[in-house]
C-alpha cells in the first residue's frame, strides 16, 4: 500500500508539476509526449504569421515546435503550474519575451483578449480541465473568428482511462463523442475527430 500510495503521489504531478518529482515528470512529458503531438500538428495547416497559445504548455516542448512551424508569428503559454512555467521558460529562452511569451493562469480564466489568437492547442491536458465547459467557452473566447483549436489526447476512452482516473485526482477521461457535443455547445461549428493508433486528435474551428 505504502508504494502505491508514494506512486500516486508522483502521479499527480502530472496535472500540476511540483517540486522534484514535478521536474522529472515534465522531462518525460517532453520527451514522451513528442511523437503524439508531432501527429496532433501535422492536422492542422499552419501558416507563418499564426499568433498561437498553447494551454497546460508543461516542460514546453511544444512551444518550441510551435515557435518553429509560425516563424513569423507569437507562440504564448500557459500553465496552472509555476514550475511548469519556468522549465518551459528555461526551456524556450532564446525567444521568451521576443516571440514567446509564458505565463502561469488558469484555462478558466484565460488572461488575453477577445479573439488574440489564430489558433489554440491543447496537448494531455484537457482531462484536467474544470469545469471544462467554462474552459471550452474560454477556449472560444480568445480565438479569432474561423481560428482553429487542436485538441491532442492518448487516452479517450473512460474504461481504459480507469487505471489513471481511480490514480489521479480530479482526472476526467472523456470519448470523442463528449468532446464534439462540449465544443458544439462551446460554440464550435466545425469539429473533426481523428483517431490514429490508440490516439484522438479534434480539429475544431471557431
Amino acid at each position: 500500500m505504502r508504494k502505491k500510495n508514494f506512486l500516486n503521489s508522483i502521479l499527480q504531478n502530472t496535472s500540476c508539476p511540483q517540486g522534484f518529482w514535478g521536474r522529472m515528470i515534465l522531462r518525460g512529458m517532453n520527451c514522451f509526449h513528442a511523437s503524439l503531438a508531432h501527429r496532433g500538428m501535422k492536422q492542422v495547416e499552419w501558416q507563418p504569421e499564426w499568433n498561437v497559445l498553447d494551454i497546460g504548455c508543461g516542460g514546453g516542448a511544444n512551444l518550441k515546435r510551435l515557435l518553429e512551424l509560425c516563424p513569423k508569428g507569437k507562440i504564448y503559454g500557459i500553465d496552472l503550474s509555476e514550475e511548469s512555467v519556468a522549465f518551459a521558460k528555461k526551456h524556450n529562452a532564446p525567444h521568451v519575451g521576443k516571440r514567446c511569451f509564458i505565463r502561469q493562469g488558469n484555462v478558466c480564466s484565460l488572461p488575453y483578449e477577445d479573439g488574440t489568437f489564430d489558433a489554440v492547442t491543447a496537448f494531455e491536458t484537457v482531462y484536467f480541465w474544470s469545469p471544462i465547459k467554462t474552459a471550452l467557452a474560454e477556449v472560444a473566447r480568445v480565438l479569432r473568428k474561423g481560428g482553429c483549436f487542436l485538441i491532442s489526447l492518448e487516452a479517450s476512452d473512460p474504461n481504459m482511462g480507469e487505471m489513471w482516473t481511480k490514480r489521479i485526482t480530479g482526472m476526467t477521461v472523456y470519448t470523442a463523442d463528449d468532446l464534439k457535443r462540449l465544443l458544439a455547445e462551446a460554440g464550435f461549428s466545425s469539429v473533426k475527430t481523428i483517431h490514429e493508433k490508440e490516439e484522438l486528435h479534434i480539429i475544431a474551428h471557431k
